[in-house]
């Protein structure tokens, strides 16, 4: 779990979590509050970041932490409290019934799933879920999702190399892995909306990100990933 100045939710979420059974690490982001006290409180395993080296880099130390400590898979999600720790369960059954390398929790999939997103980010992320499905060779219903599990050896690859910016830790890295032969699964994921502070970027400036990642993308100006070797039975 990647945090940033969550003070007003982090013990709730790490609480959650942990009484769902999971252990959990906390990657704290360069915060200036309490967000590694009151993580570290409610029983979180907490790496503490000197500077702010924003999600993707977050998330590669987090991937790292794993891979040293040998585990054969991550959930991750968020700090503020939107995403459903009741649906980890779900995502992992999925992994391992579907042997995919990643599971995405999608806050589209479920048709009655209703969110507060302005028209044009919505035609933004519909442009996403088109190149993201030809990408993963499936139907992606919610491209920037940041609730997901990820396995080995996809984990072991992310860890070694992950990228920084906006849109990267979610729609790149899920469209590289498509390209890379890496097997992508949707799940449905009942978001909630942000109790405490505000989203980092505004609709305009979604945007530009938006068409940012879409060159990067195109063009292959994007991080390396080692193609998934394919076994005899797939």
């Amino acid at each position: 779990m990647p945090a940033l100045n969550e003070q007003e939710s982090i013990a709730d979420v790490v609480t959650s979590v942990r009484q769902s059974g999971f252990e959990i690490l906390v990657i704290d982001d360069g915060s200036s509050d309490q967000t590694f006290v009151k993580a570290k409180s409610a029983g979180a395993r907490v790496i503490d970041l000197s500077m702010n080296l924003g999600v993707g880099g977050a998330l590669q130390s987090g991937f790292s932490y794993a891979v040293r400590n040998k585990f054969e898979a991550v959930v991750q999600l968020d700090a503020d409290g939107q995403h459903p720790v009741s649906a980890i369960s779900l995502l992992i059954e999925t992994a391992n019934s579907s042997n995919a390398d990643i599971v995405l929790g999608s806050r589209f999939l479920d048709s009655n799933t209703e969110m507060k997103i302005s028209k044009t980010r919505r035609i933004a992320m519909w442009i996403l879920r088109v190149v993201a499905s030809r990408a993963c060779k499936t139907k992606i219903s919610d491209s920037s999702s940041g609730f997901r599990l990820i396995r080995n050896p996809l984990l072991s690859q992310f860890a070694k190399s992950f990228p920084s910016h906006y849109l990267g830790d979610t729609f790149e890295a899920l469209v590289i892995s498509g390209r890379k032969n890496y097997k992508v699964v949707e799940i449905s994921a009942h978001f909630r909306d942000r109790e405490f502070g505000d989203s980092s970027a505004t609709s305009w400036a979604s945007i530009l990100l938006i068409f940012r990642a879409l060159v990067v993308t195109s063009f292959g100006i994007h991080f390396r990933l080692q193609e998934k070797a394919q076994s005899k039975a797939e």
